[in-house]
């Protein structure tokens, strides 16, 4: 009876805590074109709360999902690239670049020539998944095209079965699983032991990053309302506003009309400069995420902001085209609505040399965020809008000018504090190609002394110690100078912390509000990070257990992978928490297997294993035998997946977890590991 309730329960666990992932399930279908020309089109249904990448992923970033099709002489003719359908790009904060992926469904197309007579093309999908939990490895699936040779040019879908099922394994599972990972399954047993209060839920939900349209109009908003500080535009209030409401000859109620059309035909104008980008994007839709993913135009942004930033300084002026102006202005003489526009389009033009950088900033940040040239519109139409509003606002309401500041050097003040924030900003730009390309020049110390001089030089600008060329001279600091300055300095010294070192972690101390701007501590010149927070680690399973063995310690199972996005998310906010630093540094030995190493295998490795779901594949890298061993071993495809095992590997000894943010269950998942672990070791 005892043994039938072990039995029991055994299996229980395995049910509700091992499982295999197949949230991606693939349909082929042709769509002739002519006799020897095909559309060979693949459609991927997506389970709901999962994602499929892109092809075009930038490099550093995750797997993107890629195509080979072949036929029996192998004499395909591509005409064109695989094509995609649009999807969502988002500003991912763990790979620090803007990534593209498909939800619910997603087809890809590709265009071919044949021989006549051909009568199948045969093809292979790589691809990887994640939702908000966990991301499976690398994927592979055959797909086949069974072309139309009667010549219907209706479409016909066939399904495509991913398991590959058949009713007899012919691998030996236990000799090669003992080939590769010293053990077999039959090794491998569950503690009988329960602890306590034992993890049974190991995932939160976390909330999705990615910019609404309303977010980006918000930061429009913004920038209007930092241009509207600026010597180029806040003087032009009072005297629009007056030439509307005092000109001879009309009502006040007509004045007022002119300045709301003026207000409006202001966010007009700027909503018309995002309409090139929407007919960039229906042309092909990937082409904006292309763009802002590219390492060379996060240089030429570099250089772009580099230039904003010393205009802004007063070195010298960015003004469009004095004709532009000339012509603008004899259209205000249209009158009527004509009139108007034109009055609308000079200020948008002559207010260009403090506009400009602004909207420069806005256009890189929101270029290619979620929802393409839409979002860079809703920024457009939050600056028109907060640049619009204060001409109609005080043509309504006149006396409200009178509670305005006077123009005077407090403007030119704004204008080179911008030029400081310009210059911060162009060094992230320079620091998102460096990490992409891996040149090694703008580590975590180089950024850091960059950013430090930039902020301690503002500091130094508020408390009145550098000029610049268009500064008033300074018989006064004013208040808000100085409470600038301290804010400003106290800001730098927060900078300087970041080169403190943390003893435990051997590496410098993040900084929070530097998230996503900062290069990853452990792209350091003085403290480089091979382990997360300098642990001792093992990527080999084998010489793992080993050491484990020899010191007489547990071990923890790491399956993880280099674009695993949760992966990155618990090394980086969960691990470096003291009591769990503790934890892995002292009391574990952590095994971290990559299951998307592209890393070849030796050839005495690249063996044939058995699916778990049927059928057989072939080992040709570190990431096809990691995740081999996961699903062989544990039933389970997901990362980041966390396992404790005894010293000799052949026992696990609580629930394994994955996805566990939460710092109170995770530290439970260790102390019950180690609790088991030190009570069948006696």
């Amino acid at each position: 009876m005892k043994k039938i309730i072990f039995l029991f329960t055994l299996l229980c666990f395995t049910i509700s805590n091992a499982q295999i992932f197949e949230p991606v399930k693939w349909a082929t279908s042709v769509e002739k074109v002519s006799d020897t020309e095909y559309k060979l089109i693949s459609k991927a249904s997506i389970e709901t709360g999962w994602h499929l990448y892109s092809q075009s992923v930038p490099e550093g970033g995750p797997i993107p999902t890629t195509f080979i099709f072949i036929n029996d002489n192998n004499s395909l003719e591509f005409i064109g690239k695989t094509i995609e359908e649009e999807g969502h790009t988002v500003d991912d904060p763990v790979f620090g670049m803007k990534i593209k992926f498909f939800e619910n469904h997603a087809t890809f197309v590709q265009h071919v020539k044949v021989p006549e007579n051909t009568n199948k093309v045969s093809g292979t999908v790589e691809f990887m998944v994640c939702d908000d939990e966990r991301c499976l490895p690398p994927t592979e699936v055959d797909l086949v095209f069974n072309l139309n040779s009667l010549g219907v040019d209706n479409t016909e879908e066939s399904n495509v079965d991913t398991s590959n099922n058949t009713t007899t394994p012919i691998v030996n599972n236990k000799m090669v699983n003992n080939l590769l990972y010293g053990m077999s399954t039959e090794d491998l047993s569950k503690s009988s032991i329960k602890c306590e209060n034992e993890v049974t839920s190991n995932a939160s939900e976390i909330k999705k990053t990615g910019k609404s349209l309303w977010s980006i109009f918000g930061l429009g908003f913004l920038g209007g309302l930092l241009a509207l500080l600026t010597p180029c535009v806040f003087p032009m209030i009072p005297l629009t506003v007056s030439f509307f409401t005092k000109k001879s000859g009309q009502s006040k109620g007509s004045g007022i009309s002119k300045a709301l059309l003026y207000g409006f035909f202001i966010f007009a104008v700027y909503i018309l400069l995002s309409v090139p980008f929407h007919l960039l994007d229906s042309v092909n839709p990937d082409i904006l995420n292309e763009i802002s993913t590219n390492v060379w135009l996060n240089v030429i942004f570099f250089a772009i902001f580099l230039f904003f930033a010393f205009s802004f300084f007063g070195y010298y002026e960015l003004t469009l085209p004095s004709s532009w102006t000339n012509k603008t202005t004899q259209g205000e003489s249209s009158g009527g609505l004509i009139g108007i526009f034109f009055m609308a389009l000079t200020l948008a033009i002559v207010s260009f040399s403090c506009t400009g950088p602004i909207l420069g900033s806005l256009l890189a940040g929101s270029l290619t965020a979620d929802g393409g040239a839409w979002q860079l519109t809703a920024g457009m139409a939050g600056f028109g809008v907060s640049l619009g509003l204060p001409f109609a606002l005080f043509a309504m309401f006149p006396n409200m000018m009178n509670a305005l500041p006077k123009s005077g050097g407090w403007l030119n003040t704004t204008k080179v504090i911008l030029g400081f924030l310009e210059l911060a900003l162009a060094f992230k730009f320079l620091s998102n190609a460096d990490l992409v390309k891996h040149w090694g020049i703008l580590k975590i110390e180089p950024f850091l002394i960059i950013w430090i001089v930039i902020f301690g030089g503002l500091a130094l600008y508020l408390f009145g110690k550098i000029k610049f060329p268009h500064d008033s001279p300074i018989k006064k600091l004013s208040f808000s100078r100085i409470s600038g300055g301290i804010l400003v300095a106290a800001f730098t010294i927060y900078l300087v912390s970041g080169f403190r070192v943390n003893k435990d972690t051997k590496t410098f101390t993040p900084l929070t509000l530097l998230s996503g701007l900062a290069p990853p501590v452990g792209y350091s010149f003085i403290y480089p990070n091979d382990c997360p927070n300098n642990l001792e680690c093992f990527k080999d399973l084998q010489t793992g257990i080993a050491y484990a063995k020899k010191v007489n310690k547990p071990i923890m199972l790491d399956f993880t992978g280099y674009a695993c996005v949760n992966c990155r998310k618990m090394e980086e906010h969960v691990w470096p928490l003291k009591k769990i630093d503790n934890y892995l540094r002292n009391d574990y030995v952590l095994i971290s297997l990559y299951v998307d190493d592209k890393k070849v295998l030796p050839e005495d490795q690249q063996v044939e294993v058995n699916r778990i779901n049927g059928g057989t594949r072939k080992l040709e890298t570190y990431a096809h035998k990691w995740a081999n061993f996961q699903t062989q071993f544990f039933q389970t495809n997901s990362q980041p997946y966390y396992v404790l095992l005894n010293s000799d590997a052949t026992q696990i000894l609580n629930q394994p977890v994955g996805y566990t943010p939460n710092e109170d269950e995770y530290i439970q998942f260790l102390e019950c590991g180690l609790e088991v672990f030190k009570k069948t070791s006696n």
